[in-house]
């Protein structure tokens, strides 16, 4: 027999991490909630390491703040160098635009 898989929501997840902090112990509390003793060390082990940015939900990385600033910041750089690039050729055309009627 296959178990399906069971999804739980962040709130929940939050919850009983907080309480296996509280309580100390792991097992006792998976066997009250009836949750495998490796899921719940994994969200507080995710928990510990990832903070208010833990449980993103599916498909989205667990970034720290600095992770998630870096990021921004990393887009921020690659739209600035586009437009940087853009105005680049821009002034090249217009320059030789400028030359041509001149008649240099």
């Amino acid at each position: 027999m296959s178990r399906r898989k069971k999804n739980y929501s962040v709130e929940f997840k939050k919850k009983e991490v907080e309480l296996s902090f509280a309580r100390g112990s792991v097992t006792q509390i998976c066997e009250e909630l009836d949750i495998p003793t490796s899921v719940l060390s994994r969200w507080r082990r995710e928990s510990n390491e990832y903070g208010e940015n833990s449980f993103p939900g599916r498909g989205k990385p667990k970034l720290t703040d600095q992770q998630r600033e870096i990021a921004q910041l990393k887009l921020e750089l690659k739209d600035m160098k586009l437009e940087r690039d853009i105005l680049k050729k821009a002034i090249s055309i217009f320059s030789a635009n400028d030359r041509k009627n001149l008649g240099s």
